[in-house]
This record gives C-alpha cells, sequence and structure tokens, in this order.
C-alpha cells in the first residue's frame, strides 16, 4: 500500500490483516512494475485500476498469483496479491463445519439440470467451495465439467476450462455458445457480476444443465433479489434455481488449546477456520420464493446467525466470532 514517502506490505493470514515491512519509494515502484509485466498488465499505465494473473512454481508447487492495482494519491498505485495455490484441495466434508451441510450440497449435485448460487462477501470462500463441488462432480460422479471464467483462478486438468478473453472474441456471451456445442453435464460460471452474465446462466439451466456460479450477496435470500435487479424474470428464476448457498469463513477454537489465535495455538497443523453454509432449497425456497413474490408465506430454514450461534452453544467458536457475523446479519 502507498503512503507518502514510501510503501507499507501488509500480509493478511487466517482473515487477519498485519503489517510485514516498509520499503522504499523506488523499490516500491520497481516491485509493482515487475508484477505488472509478468502478469501482461500495462506498465505505463498508472491511472487506471488493472488487473492480471500469471503463475509460478514454489517449492516444486504451482502456484498461481491474482494481481489486482489501483491508483491513488502521490501518483502512486497499490498492488493487491491474492495467492492460490493449484494442487491444494480439501474434500467438501472436511470444509464445512457441519456434516450435515456438506452432504446437502453433494446431494443438490445430483440435479441433473437448473441453478446453484453460492454467494457472500470476499474471502469468504465461495470460489474454493466451487472448485471442490466440481471437482466432485468430474472425479466421482463422472460427469463433463466445463467452466466460463474471468479469470481462471485454480487450473485443473480434471474438466475443461475456458477463460473469457474480450479482445480475442471470446465473451460469456460467445463462450457460453461454444461450451454448449461440447455437450457438457455441468458448466460453472465464475461469477454472476452484471445483466449478460446472470442472463448467460439462467439461459444455460433452461438449456437442460446444471449450471453453478457465485454472487455477491449477503445472504441466501438476497440472491434472488440480485438476480430480479438485474432484470431477470420471476418465472425463469422459478424454474431454474435449484439451491442458493451462503457461507461465511469462521475461526473455529483448536481442540488442543482451547484457542482462536494462529500466533497463541500449539496445534500448528489444526486448520483454524471453516465454512458455515446457509443453504436454501427445496420447500424453504418454494417459501421463500412466494414471501418475494408478495403472497404470504414463512420461510423456515437454518440462517447463518443461527448456525453460528449452534457453533457457540456446541463449543465450536467463541462468543467474539458469533458477534462479529451475528452484528453483520443485523446491519
Amino acid at each position: 500500500m502507498p503512503r507518502k514517502t514510501d510503501y507499507i506490505i501488509q500480509l493478511r493470514k487466517q482473515g487477519t490483516i498485519a503489517p510485514h515491512t516498509i520499503i522504499p519509494d523506488q523499490e516500491g515502484e520497481r516491485i509493482i512494475s515487475h508484477f505488472k509485466f509478468m502478469a501482461s498488465m500495462d506498465i505505463g499505465e498508472k491511472r487506471k485500476p488493472q488487473s492480471g494473473s500469471f503463475s509460478i512454481p514454489i517449492n516444486d508447487q504451482p502456484v498461481s498469483l491474482r494481481i489486482s492495482t489501483l491508483p491513488s494519491t502521490h501518483s502512486k498505485e497499490s498492488l493487491v496479491i491474492r495467492i492460490l495455490p493449484q494442487n491444494f484441495s480439501l474434500p467438501i466434508q472436511k470444509m464445512s463445519l457441519y456434516p450435515s451441510s456438506a452432504n446437502k450440497l453433494l446431494a443438490l449435485l445430483m440435479h441433473s439440470h437448473g441453478l446453484m448460487i453460492f454467494t457472500g462477501p470476499t474471502g469468504s470462500g465461495k470460489t474454493t467451495t466451487l472448485y471442490t463441488l466440481v471437482q466432485h462432480c468430474s472425479a466421482q460422479l463422472n460427469r463433463n465439467v466445463i467452466t466460463l471464467e474471468d479469470p481462471v483462478e485454480k487450473e485443473n486438468e480434471e474438466f475443461l476450462q475456458v477463460q473469457v478473453n474480450e479482445k480475442a472474441g471470446i465473451t460469456y456471451s460467445t463462450g457460453l455458445k461454444a461450451i454448449l456445442r461440447h455437450d457438457p453435464d455441468i458448466i460453472m460460471v465464475g461469477e454472476i457480476r452484471d445483466r449478460e452474465t446472470a442472463e448467460i446462466a439462467i439461459r444455460a439451466s433452461l438449456t437442460g444443465h446444471l449450471v453453478l456460479t457465485t454472487m455477491h450477496t449477503r445472504d441466501a435470500k438476497g440472491a434472488i433479489y440480485r438476480l430480479l435487479e438485474f432484470g431477470i424474470q420471476f418465472q425463469e428464476i422459478e424454474q431454474t434455481l435449484i439451491a442458493v448457498s451462503a457461507q461465511r469463513l469462521v475461526k473455529v477454537k483448536c481442540p488442543i488449546c482451547k484457542d482462536t489465535d494462529v500466533k497463541q495455538c500449539h496445534a500448528k497443523h489444526y486448520p483454524k477456520r471453516t465454512s458455515v453454509y446457509e443453504i436454501l432449497s427445496g420447500k424453504a425456497l418454494t417459501q421463500v420464493l412466494r414471501e418475494v413474490k408478495g403472497e404470504k408465506s414463512i420461510s423456515q430454514y437454518a440462517k447463518l446467525k443461527d448456525l453460528l450461534n449452534k457453533g457457540v452453544a456446541l463449543g465450536y467458536l467463541t462468543h467474539s466470532e458469533y458477534e462479529r457475523w451475528a452484528f453483520e446479519e443485523e446491519t
């Protein structure tokens, strides 16, 4: 991050950001130019935000770096790097705090067609969940999976990945048309960001394919309102949407030291964060759709706040972790 006379490098680990080191102006500018060059970005352009990616080997393992720049004051740029290990994966059962949530997500993958949306804030683990599920479909269910992403975040040789490249004429629209000719069972659309992408996801699910995608909303119900904001007809949502999963990454207590502080924990191997899923599907989804439509209906399903409260009662989460996320749900 640029400052008036220098740059500060900060690291985010287990959801907590901390300062790492301070470097002088010239060194900071050289580092930013180097990463922009490696990510095929315009080195001379400092007035506009840019993004790119490239892969490097670390300890003989491929790692993808997602690069994003943002112009700031003093004619400087801020640089953010997302580090994405390519070969690291966990089964969905080990990613979820509750085994029932993992089993429910796996059961939803048995649908032959429809739309599944995974939602949550940036850094909540949506992409990791999505890749884990499509890998399960490819490896365990022997289904033909094709992804359409902008950009491809994690390379995987078990299914076909298509990267959006508007300069080369590969947009979401043209990419989907080409994908449909390759006889996919499951299509993964990286993220619904606008009306065009939303229409593409709906269109693909209407043609007899199971479509998995992500979206930025606070809870599962919010995904329905977001689709309506994008101009999707309510009847199309009713016909295609089979599930919405809103998730959060929460810090869990270590069973050895009963602590959530990574620095204080002696069991360094213990996963300090896990996912909590608010899954809206089946009868509960039908009831919520009626509510959105304006009809009288009472939806009953486990919301994020309820699941977090349950985690505290079972001793998995601290009260401070519950208050952190419960406060977000109330605002």
